[in-house]
């Protein structure tokens, strides 16, 4: 049994993460930091505390999880690390690459596990994409382009989300998954070029973002933007022997706001609607048809994090990987 402490009850804390923690019999969610919310409404066995130290100085915690605002990663980090704890941080994990590097090597020294919550690595949608990427049916990749767009021109009613500091915009928000999603596909690329744009009225702080990866023949595109009223592909692959086309985002999260707890019927199932279209040539065939979505399972994410803790089995989330990530965004903010 791995104890939690959870720092932050907002979106992540309360959707993303405590159901993963109350439903996962390995781990015991057993305090919240929080000030304003009220997590035994919900989670009516789990303790509350008013600040981190609390936890971090209750022997009986083992992990603690991060889901506070961006800007105190870093320092929540560092403080729970040096109180000999586990940590699993929401991404971004830092602002900058030397704060990344100077977690992993403190984790190192404590050997405690850093893990970070880029939990989207195990969307639906994703998980097809890497699977039509490796079964080779499309031949030698030579385009990839993922989007992440979203409507929202009002600013967010978080102020914190819309303040000018370190690890806030869109490019550390929406961009941080999929940055991952091409990390965990391809690796680091050969070239990073990049520009973020501040589009919606009033904003002072990026909301859009057009990235280009270079990985020889390979040629990656990410982009991002919170004026999209309507929808595209979020996926668009092209190989030498097919293209694959994927709309839709994965319903995990709206299932979870819905009350659709994981492990639950249905949980995690996209609409046949939104499966993606392959035209390809296979053994020789053309073919072109839908391929049905994979199942979300963020909950894999956890079941690892418990295997890595408990049984010091292999992180499927590295940390070396997210600090590529972390020069990839350092690479776009610089040009």
């Amino acid at each position: 049994m791995i104890n939690v402490a959870l720092v932050g009850f907002g979106l992540s804390g309360r959707y993303l993460q405590a159901p993963f923690f109350e439903a996962y019999p390995n781990f015991r969610l057993k305090t919240v930091v929080c000030n304003s919310q009220n997590p035994q409404a919900i989670f009516p066995n789990v303790g509350v505390a008013k600040h981190i130290d609390e936890v971090l100085a209750d022997d009986e915690i083992d992990l603690v999880s991060i889901c506070s605002p961006s800007s105190t990663h870093h320092e929540l980090a560092i403080k729970s690390l040096q109180a000999n704890k586990h940590i699993l941080v929401e991404k971004p994990f830092t602002s900058t690459v030397a704060e990344a590097e100077e977690i992993i090597a403190l984790a190192k020294e404590k050997n405690k596990v850093v893990y970070i919550f880029q939990n989207r690595r195990f969307d639906g949608d994703f998980r097809t994409v890497r699977k039509v990427v490796e079964s080779g049916v499309l031949g030698e990749l030579i385009s990839y382009e993922a989007h992440y767009d979203r409507y929202k021109p009002v600013l967010n009613p978080k102020k914190w989300k819309e303040a000018v500091s370190p690890a806030n915009g869109i490019l550390y928000d929406l961009g941080a998954h999929i940055i991952d999603q091409t990390i965990t596909l391809f690796g680091a690329p050969k070239n990073i070029w990049g520009e973020t744009y501040t589009q919606r009225e009033g904003s002072e702080i990026d909301d859009a973002f057009d990235i280009r990866l270079d990985y020889g023949k390979l040629k990656v595109t990410l982009k991002s933007s919170l004026l999209v009223r309507e929808e595209g592909p979020r996926y668009v692959l092209h190989g030498t022997k097919g293209s694959f086309v994927k709309y839709g985002l994965d319903v995990q999260e709206d299932n979870l706001k819905a009350g659709l707890m994981p492990g639950m019927e249905g949980f995690g199932v996209e609409s046949k609607a939104n499966s993606g279209l392959l035209n390809a040539e296979i053994n020789g065939v053309s073919f072109r048809g839908h391929v049905d979505t994979e199942p979300g399972n963020w909950g894999i994410l956890f079941q690892n994090l418990y295997e890595v803790i408990a049984e010091g089995k292999e992180q499927f989330i590295k940390p070396e990987q997210i600090v590529e990530q972390m020069k990839i965004i350092e690479a776009v903010k610089r040009s």
